[in-house]
């Protein structure tokens, strides 16, 4: 068994926060893959069901913030789990609106909901790292963070989410660069033959997107400005 954790406040008020896509990628998670009603359990809410051949246990600590590491504790507890069997889905500052890395174990860098679950269970657990950007300086992050994602980032990022779903039975068997793979393929446009511009070196011509370039990363959008207007319509 594992536990999959989404990091959010609870609460209409913060929904749609850039802090809550954690909450966003189980909820996803969830809804597309059959698990059961959510309901209360572990100072939280949680959901259960199956990711192929793997029950997991979808978690979204109502702690707030701040205290996320006590829901995860209790529910670790409550099944005899080890850090090794947890992942948390959280909000990445240092990556770019839609980046996706998995990471496991390691420091929290300064993220508040990370820093509980350290204080709670240990760094040992793995992290699915969603970038919502960085808004340029230091003072402007706590506002940035509990602000609503914009109407333009909503195409990006349900397609983040849907590639997140798509992935999610590889990651719950323990195949990272399968995850990012299947998030790439709902990320990174596909190319027509024919387009109307010829791709820039380095791209690829076949007409599917690139494997991820390295495990935890997905490919590069390296297409022209043209190209992106183009494929938009399409």
């Amino acid at each position: 068994m594992q536990i999959f954790v989404g990091l959010g406040n609870p609460g209409a008020k913060y929904a749609g926060n850039r802090h809550n896509i954690g909450f966003m990628a189980v909820d996803r998670i969830a809804g597309d893959h059959g698990f059961g009603p959510w309901r209360p359990k572990f100072r939280g809410q949680v959901s259960e069901g199956m990711l192929g051949g793997e029950k997991v246990l979808l978690l979204k600590p109502e702690t707030y913030m701040n205290l996320s590491g006590d829901a995860v504790q209790q529910a670790m507890a409550f099944y005899k789990l080890t850090p090794a069997q947890v992942t948390v889905f959280h909000d990445e500052l240092d990556l770019a609106p839609g980046r996706i890395r998995v990471k496991q174990g390691g420091g929290h860098a300064g993220h508040n909901g990370l820093r509980s679950i350290h204080a709670a269970i240990g760094e040992a657990y793995a992290r699915v790292r969603l970038g919502i950007g960085h808004p340029g300086r230091k003072e402007l992050v706590a506002q940035y963070v509990l602000h609503d994602f914009a109407k333009a980032d909503q195409d990006w990022l349900d397609d983040l989410l849907r590639g997140i779903s798509d992935g999610a039975p590889h990651l719950a068997a323990g195949d990272s660069a399968r995850f990012l793979n299947a998030v790439a393929l709902r990320t990174v446009p596909q190319r027509s033959p024919g387009a109307a511009e010829k791709p820039a070196s380095g791209e690829p011509t076949s007409g599917k997107p690139a494997p991820a370039d390295a495990p935890g990363t997905p490919p590069e959008d390296t297409r022209s400005p043209m190209q992106k207007l183009l494929d938009r319509f399409r």
